[in-house]
């Protein structure tokens, strides 16, 4: 079998229905947001795995990071499958996944200091990566949250990807503090 179909060569894509859309398509660009926030997530595992001294919080993160791949695909496949087609890929997420994030949240917050002031996305490779998660998860749940205006997108799609950024902002916090990387405070006008 060929890598390539040629069947996207006039600028349409099929979905998992089989029906066909423009790859502009606001669906499309839902699930491809989360299908590079699942790649730039694959960055950070990769940036740990050759770190042979990770702080033991970051390489904690990093299976964490593996399960939420699973979940990001999950939710991609009920992103491709248009409600109208009857066809079901089962629910993508679910209360206990959310609850999950929240869990994983709340212990990173505890770990760190109390945040005081906004902070610039930088510090570590670890933390400055997930800064770019947390960007391209508030993307893609903006382009979900647009889809979710023409089209029925279940409730919990958009919670998981709002959490999701969350946890990224906390263990940004958790990776820099493990590496001994001070925040950068930001400094209006400096």
């Amino acid at each position: 079998m060929k890598l390539y179909t040629k069947t996207g060569d006039d600028g349409g894509t099929s979905l998992f229905d089989g029906s066909r859309v423009r790859k502009d398509h606001v669906r499309v660009a839902s699930y491809g947001d989360v299908d590079e926030l699942n790649s730039q997530i694959g960055v950070i595992r990769a940036i740990v795995a050759e770190s042979a001294d990770a702080p033991k919080a970051v390489a904690e993160m990093a299976g964490q990071l593996r399960r939420i791949q699973s979940d990001l695909f999950a939710l991609g496949a009920e992103l491709a499958t248009p409600p109208a087609s009857g066809k079901t890929v089962g629910a993508a997420v679910t209360a206990e996944d959310i609850a999950r994030l929240e869990g994983l949240i709340d212990a990173a917050c505890a770990a760190v200091p109390p945040l005081k002031t906004f902070v610039l996305p930088a510090g570590s490779r670890v933390a400055a990566q997930l800064h770019v998660c947390r960007t391209v998860s508030r993307r893609a749940e903006r382009n979900v949250v647009h889809l979710a205006g023409i089209e029925a997108v279940g409730e919990l799609v958009i919670i998981y990807l709002n959490r999701l950024s969350d946890l990224f902002f906390a263990w940004s916090r958790l990776a820099n503090h493990a590496a001994g990387a001070a925040e950068e405070p930001w400094h209006p006008n400096a």
